[in-house]
């Protein structure tokens, strides 16, 4: 039995998000059917994370376990043949059983993306959050810096996923303004339920003036979600990079 780890970008519009569900169609279920039908037995993949419904993956990783032989180079062709083309299989690669797309996973960085214009851009539909009023990116970037470090997030997730922890910490969050497209990056050692969303909200009330940048330690200490911003929508988020252990042969996994 052999365990392949392969390399995936996705736009998640039309799914139900990365986890197979009983009555909705996934990106999981989908990929599964697709391997299997190249392999020629039944798979199980176990992907790097959960992505909600409608968030899309610049990169993403998934393991899983077969009895064929296919060249490693073949294997991405051949599965793109029976994937819709909103799914892309880009490499695959041999790992050893050591190797968890999930469990070895230490860094992620989620990318969530800004439409600022008073006029929406119809190629940003579903593909980055319009908000036509004028944002102060600088202010945004002012206050994204108090996010950084070890922290209590609870302020800033919803309530979906039990969790022994809401404290987790954040070695990077970058605000960017190219144009009229903003970008909100954000590397962590893991996230909260929405809590990628609902950082970018709240430093859309800052742009906007309804927060000040020095407000958000106090919010972050206080534990009230409804104190900071609103959770955005799932469109404007990308999953864009991933760091694995170096013990098990894969590295840090970038979206270019």
């Amino acid at each position: 039995m052999l365990r392949y780890c392969l390399r995936l970008m996705y736009v998640g519009t039309d799914f139900h998000g990365w986890q197979v569900q009983k009555n909705a169609v996934s990106v999981a279920e989908t990929l599964e059917k697709a391997i299997a039908g190249v392999v020629g037995h039944p798979v199980r993949v176990v992907g790097c994370g959960r992505t909600d419904a409608g968030v899309h993956a610049k990169v993403y990783i998934a393991n899983f376990h077969t009895i064929s032989r296919i060249p490693l180079d073949r294997l991405p062709l051949a599965v793109n043949t029976r994937l819709p083309e909103s799914i892309v299989a880009t490499k695959a690669t041999e790992v050893s059983e050591e190797f968890n797309a999930i469990g070895s996973c230490v860094q992620k960085e989620y990318t969530y993306l800004i439409y600022n214009s008073r006029i929406r851009n119809a190629f940003y539909i579903n593909r980055a959050y319009f908000c036509p009023k004028q944002l102060d990116h600088g202010r945004m970037a002012e206050a994204a810096v108090h996010f950084e470090g070890t922290h209590d997030f609870a302020a800033v997730r919803s309530v979906g996923t039990d969790v022994r922890s809401t404290v987790r910490t954040v070695h990077r969050c970058h605000v960017q303004r190219t144009g009229d497209l903003i970008s909100v990056s954000i590397c962590a050692n893991g996230f909260l339920y929405n809590m990628a969303r609902a950082i970018t909200g709240t430093l859309v009330y800052v742009g906007l003036g309804k927060l000040s940048p020095d407000a958000i330690p106090g919010l972050l200490l206080g534990r009230d979600r409804t104190a900071a911003g609103p959770t955005l929508p799932p469109g404007g988020l990308y999953l864009t990079r991933l760091w694995y252990r170096e013990d098990v042969g894969v590295d840090q996994i970038d979206s270019v």
